[in-house]
């Protein structure tokens, strides 16, 4: 049994009541826009511009669930929308995560051009300005892993996006 039956019963009350889900929903995207906050401010961990792009549709949930809340009604469906909206919006985040994960563990080289080794090509005022213009971070590298399994804040990202997009889906399933 992977969870506690009186959790599979919360969580079936959540995904039941649409004001509940988008509370939920919202309120998960809030925390993981909290801790990478934390990582940065806290922590030091600079972000590179991937992780920047992970922050964007945490952000976009949490107007979605405002939204959500703050328009629909039982009888109009907005609500059922911005869950449909949000479970979309998790999914993309996982993709986005995901890119990033590859990135990092190397299985391919991202197309931004921040995020990989500026071009040592042309004139040294032209090497310089690439210089000068790359981000601090880059993409590729790792700045934590967890010291238990060795999973990065990318690759964490993916899964909880992708728990949460299926949470999403199911919630907008059962309303429909």
């Amino acid at each position: 049994m992977l969870y506690h039956p009186r959790m599979k019963s919360i969580l079936n009350n959540i995904l039941l009541n649409e004001r509940l889900a988008l509370i939920t929903f919202g309120g998960a995207a809030a925390a993981a826009l909290g801790m990478a906050f934390v990582a940065q401010y806290g922590y030091g961990l600079a972000p590179c511009v991937l992780c920047i792009y992970q922050r964007w549709p945490f952000a976009l949930i949490i107007l979605f669930a405002v939204l959500g809340l703050l328009l629909g009604k039982p009888s109009n469906k907005k609500e059922h929308t911005f869950i449909g909206l949000i479970a979309l919006t998790y999914a993309a985040n996982a993709v986005i995560a995901f890119y990033h994960t590859g990135v990092e563990r190397l299985w391919w080289k991202s197309f931004l051009e921040g995020c990989s080794v500026p071009s040592l090509e042309g004139n040294i005022t032209d090497v310089l300005a690439q210089i000068a213009a790359a981000p601090v971070v880059r993409c590729d590298e790792i700045p934590w892993t967890d010291p238990v399994i060795g999973l990065s804040m990318a690759n964490y990202n993916v899964l909880f996006c992708l728990v949460f997009a299926a949470l999403a889906v199911k919630a907008f399933r059962r309303a429909a």
